[in-house]
């Protein structure tokens, strides 16, 4: 089969033969540290990707995607959740109340976020209720003023379901402060673990024991809470939600109150791709140093070939095609260990869990008991592309060099 000048030789010097297997072992050995460079920034990012999904599930599944929010307490909110439903990326809309207070047990406090909701509905917008570990939350009730409180309020306070605890708010009043705080005992009915500082920063209560702690009536709420098909997409569909319903309405969503964490997130993301994306560029450039080895083994082969009619395009092409060879097969293999990696890494962690008899993650310490991995196709063709990038930009100098090669000059030291 016929093959061009530049690609028979290219591939033939990619091979030992007799007095240049010193220069192979160099080519060997560049071929696989791309292929573990590659190898190491494919399952780095897919395990980034894993520990983001599960932050992402855990928070966003606890906190509103979107609420449209009543500048005064919404008297009838289900009018409001008919009109949020008719956009077809909301997929579900139930009545919700936020506070600020402070938690208080036997001398000790802490800040909390208490949300009002229906025990009934909230499994349509919250994951709350596929972690409860003590307690159910339909145990909320109106009137009896319950609390399910997240799993490191109740280690820190040393509660457990049937224990009562004191909520302290802020009340505006006449008084020459102006706010006064309004003290309400609350009992204990459930805990919940979701593995997020949420757990120690969020308390949930009956909607109606929340009015009548703002002095509303049972059936007001202050807004109604949403869940988006695209979380990216909450803050335009909330926005449009809340236009259409006039000036009596205003929207919120998930990026004002967690958006620099997911931001902070992606930047460490970034970062530490492009710090992996170093070792990449190490593994790369020794394809130079191999080149001008071989080139300088090669000199009386390039003049030979230069006298007998080979151009220096020519000859340039021969070193790059070596140099390409070598980035590429690294390149590859490094992409097929890093995706068969990435896809076992999870079961590999927990193998060597139960072999060692120690917790790499233990659920105590981190907001995960295993290591989470998601293989993303983008990152695996960015990942690749630049490692064939790299590759074939490390081949330039050498083969410039090689291609200024004198045949006379090199014959006679030859």
């Amino acid at each position: 089969m016929f093959r061009p000048l530049s690609i028979f030789i290219g591939t033939r010097y990619t091979r030992a033969k007799r007095r240049n297997r010193f220069v192979s072992f160099i080519s060997m050995t560049s071929m696989i540290g791309l292929a573990l460079g590659v190898l190491a920034m494919i399952v780095v990012l897919s395990v980034m990707n894993g520990f983001q999904r599960e932050m992402s599930s855990r928070i966003l599944g606890m906190v509103p995607h979107a609420t449209i929010v009543g500048v005064n307490p919404i008297d009838d909110w289900q009018p409001v959740a008919a009109a949020a439903l008719k956009n077809p990326a909301v997929t579900a809309a139930v009545p919700f109340t936020e506070m600020e207070g402070m938690l208080s047990h036997k001398g000790s406090m802490q800040p909390i976020q208490i949300s009002g909701i229906d025990p009934a509905q909230e499994g349509k917008v919250s994951i709350v209720a596929q972690h409860i570990v003590q307690g159910r939350l339909d145990a909320l009730k109106p009137g009896e003023f319950g609390v399910v409180i997240g799993e490191i309020t109740a280690r820190r306070f040393r509660l457990n379901v049937g224990d009562k605890l004191t909520l302290i708010v802020p009340e505006v009043s006449t008084a020459p402060g102006g706010i006064t705080p309004r003290m309400q005992r609350l009992n204990v009915v459930g805990v919940f673990k979701v593995g997020a500082e949420l757990d120690g920063s969020m308390a949930l209560i009956h909607l109606a024991d929340a009015a009548q702690m703002q002095h509303w009536q049972p059936n007001q709420v202050q807004s109604v809470r949403l869940a988006v098909k695209d979380l990216y997409a909450a803050p335009k569909v909330s926005g449009d939600i809340a236009a259409g319903l006039g000036a009596s309405y205003k929207s919120d969503d998930w990026t004002h109150t967690q958006g620099s964490l997911f931001s902070a997130m992606k930047m460490e993301k970034t970062m530490i791709g492009l710090l992996l994306l170093m070792i990449v560029a190490v593994a790369a450039f020794n394809i130079i140093a191999t080149l001008i080895m071989v080139v300088n083994d090669k000199g009386a082969d390039i003049a030979i070939l230069r006298t007998i009619g080979a151009t220096p395009r020519q000859i340039m092409a021969i070193f790059m095609v070596q140099g390409t060879v070598i980035g590429v097969v690294g390149t590859l293999i490094g992409g097929v260990l890093g995706v068969i990696a990435a896809l076992n890494v999870s079961a590999l962690v927990g193998w060597l869990e139960r072999v060692s008899g120690q917790h790499i993650f233990s659920s105590d310490v981190y907001f995960v008991s295993n290591l989470p991995s998601e293989l993303q196709r983008g990152d695996v063709v960015l990942i690749c592309s630049a490692g064939f990038i790299l590759s074939f930009l490390a081949t330039v100098y050498p083969a410039w060099r090689a291609a200024k090669i004198e045949p006379a000059q090199a014959l006679r030291y030859s």
